[in-house]
């Protein structure tokens, strides 16, 4: 082989390298968000009410940092060769909480899905409208349909782990769902943390698929952080 052809040949061999790092590091590369916990919700910003000696009573979502309703869903490259777990957010939420005594009597949520973010544009765009179709179905709600009974008479600064048992609308279809919660109260402010698996069909949402390069799995998880302050 001649010194030119060789030449050629080492050019060809960094381009192909270079290559396959570029779509290992803007592509393949793992850049999901965290799984939903009760550690990553920040404070709501605001003064808070005097801490009181029970989380009895009427509570609202606030925004603040770390609150959010998301998704995690895997996604196949290259004919399921290569494998990505891809995470959306969106901080835009309201909602209102009732606790009475050890119970939850009522809850409900409401995300805007149309404000979801990930970490590619690409991504963001095509559920607007595939998939999500956030253009034509802005919301996504959840409606406690039962009521939730805690493990004993909350205290402050102790984590409880409780099962939501409620109506998830998605998509522009109602389903019900059963979300678990992680939840602690410091006297002024709840924080709640949580997912619930979700089967695309449930919700008659389409697999986003490109030929011969990505397609979404049949299944993800929906996921919430939620920070609640007095309603009064």
């Amino acid at each position: 082989m001649s010194r030119t052809a060789r030449t050629v040949l080492a050019v060809i061999v960094v381009l192909v390298i270079a290559g396959g790092a570029g779509v290992w590091y803007f592509v393949l590369r793992d850049t999901s968000e965290k799984e939903a916990s009760l550690e990553a919700i920040g404070s709501s910003g605001t003064k808070a009410p005097s801490a009181a000696d029970s989380p009895e009573g009427a509570w609202k979502v606030v925004q603040g940092d770390g609150v959010f309703v998301g998704y995690r869903m895997e996604e196949q490259f290259a004919a399921d060769t290569f494998k990505k777990t891809a995470t959306g957010r969106s901080p835009a939420v309201q909602g209102t909480m009732t606790i009475a005594g050890t119970t939850i009597p009522a809850a409900e949520i409401e995300a805007d899905v149309t404000q979801l973010k990930s970490d590619q544009a690409m991504r963001d765009n095509a559920i607007k409208g595939r998939g999500l179709q956030t253009t034509q179905f802005p919301k996504a709600t959840f409606k406690l349909t039962q009521p939730v009974t805690l493990p004993s008479t909350p205290k402050k600064g102790e984590e409880v782990t409780v099962t939501a048992k409620g109506d998830l609308t998605l998509h522009g279809v109602t389903r019900p769902v059963e979300v678990t919660l992680k939840a602690s109260w410091d006297g002024s402010q709840i924080k709640v943390a949580g997912s619930t698996p979700i089967a695309l069909a449930d919700y008659s949402i389409d697999k986003i698929t490109v030929p011969n390069f990505v397609a979404i799995d049949d299944h993800g998880t929906m996921e919430l952080q939620l920070l609640f302050v007095p309603a009064k």
